[in-house]
């Protein structure tokens, strides 16, 4: 298969962690016969250095042509520590959602048997938690109407929802949990809010269509709990554009590390791939940002296009470089010398050669001498 992909790095680390993803992506088109072609743009902080706006047209027309789109990170303190900044690398992410029309966000959240340690959770609570939440990415409060008065003492933010966007999001959730476990959990605030009134309406019209699957509710401050509580008892979440946003960053502690958490915003026509991570710009260059995120992510853009064998590959690397503590100092303090681009060697070789002995990946990769 022949691909072009376009690559959004971003900023802080975003560069950084996106070039081990293309690392195995290489990987992979050479061990399955796939050719994919990477073609680079700049978006958010470093592109209103550049271009004095955070999506440059030349990055969003070349989006629009591309098959995916891999993207890094973006964020600069310069911005976030700015409140009266009126350009900030947010609105470029924002807008590119907008113009490809990526209505739905994909996250997986899986943890994993040799990192129940590094959780803060009690392990016997999150032992096989393996959960896809469904978040509506372009609709909700994040694009509602915002006025400010002319003193700048009251502020508002429009929530709104149509019928035509809540039903596309749920097809696609109700679809993922008929190949899982069958199970929905529509996440809202139907007690208070009217938004999530017409969700409620909505996802139950929808879930009429697809009899094999159960549909359960929780209200969003429920949900956050017993995603701390009790993680297993979720398959598919389904929820609006802020509570998703919210309840999926939460779920990073049960892997034990956002840089674990990768996702899929996809459409009708176009389709992004990033890791949840924000840019960590105090990681900037310190080799010390895991890569493991953006690799997933990649995984997720091989399944997107049906290369389901390419995309188990590379999660059986990355399951083995877990299982080595080849990783980042945020999941392995003993070993502080593997590096972001230590990871990514080591998935990459592991796609080269799967069945070398684990000693010899893990002896080359720790920078030890060994005999092979």
């Amino acid at each position: 298969m022949k691909l072009n992909i376009a690559v959004l790095p971003g900023d802080g680390i975003g560069p950084e962690v996106t070039d081990q993803a293309i690392k195995v992506l290489q990987a992979i088109a050479l061990e399955f016969d796939h050719t994919f072609i990477f073609k680079q743009a700049s978006v958010g902080a470093i592109a209103i250095d550049e271009t004095g706006s955070p999506l440059p047209d030349a990055t969003l027309a070349l989006c629009k042509q591309s098959d995916a789109v891999l993207f890094g990170a973006i964020g600069d303190p310069k911005y976030d520590n700015n409140p009266n900044a009126k350009v900030r690398p947010e609105q470029g992410l924002l807008k590119l959602r907008k113009e490809l029309g990526l209505f739905a966000n994909i996250r997986p959240v899986k943890a994993y048997d040799m990192l129940l340690d590094k959780s803060p959770l009690k392990k016997e609570n999150i032992k096989n938690t393996d959960i896809s939440i469904y978040r509506e990415l372009t609709g909700g409060i994040y694009f509602g109407e915002k006025k400010l008065n002319d003193t700048e003492t009251v502020a508002s933010d429009l929530c709104e929802y149509s019928q035509e966007e809540i039903e596309r999001i749920t097809h696609l959730a109700f679809k993922a949990a008929q190949t899982r476990r069958k199970k929905v959990t529509l996440v809202d605030k139907a007690n208070v809010l009217e938004t999530s009134r017409l969700w409620r309406k909505v996802v139950k019209q929808v879930a009429a269509q697809y009899s094999d699957v159960e549909l359960d509710f929780l209200f969003v401050d429920n949900a956050a709990m017993q995603m701390i509580l009790n993680p297993k008892q979720f398959d598919v979440i389904l929820t609006e554009n802020m509570f998703g946003d919210i309840i999926s960053d939460e779920a990073s502690v049960i892997g034990g590390s956002i840089g674990l958490l990768a996702s899929a915003s996809v459409g009708n026509k176009h389709a992004m791939f990033e890791p949840i991570h924000g840019s960590y710009p105090q990681a900037k260059g310190k080799g010390i940002a895991n890569p493991v995120a953006s690799i997933l992510s990649a995984a997720m853009l091989l399944d997107h296009f049906k290369l389901h064998n390419e995309a188990n590959m590379i999660r059986l690397g990355v399951e083995k470089s877990l299982q080595l503590q080849i990783t980042t100092p945020d999941l392995n303090t003993k070993h502080e010398n593997i590096t972001t681009d230590k990871v990514g060697n080591f998935i990459e070789d592991f796609i080269s050669h799967p069945k070398d002995t684990n000693l010899n990946f893990a002896n080359i990769h720790l920078g030890q001498s060994t005999i092979i």
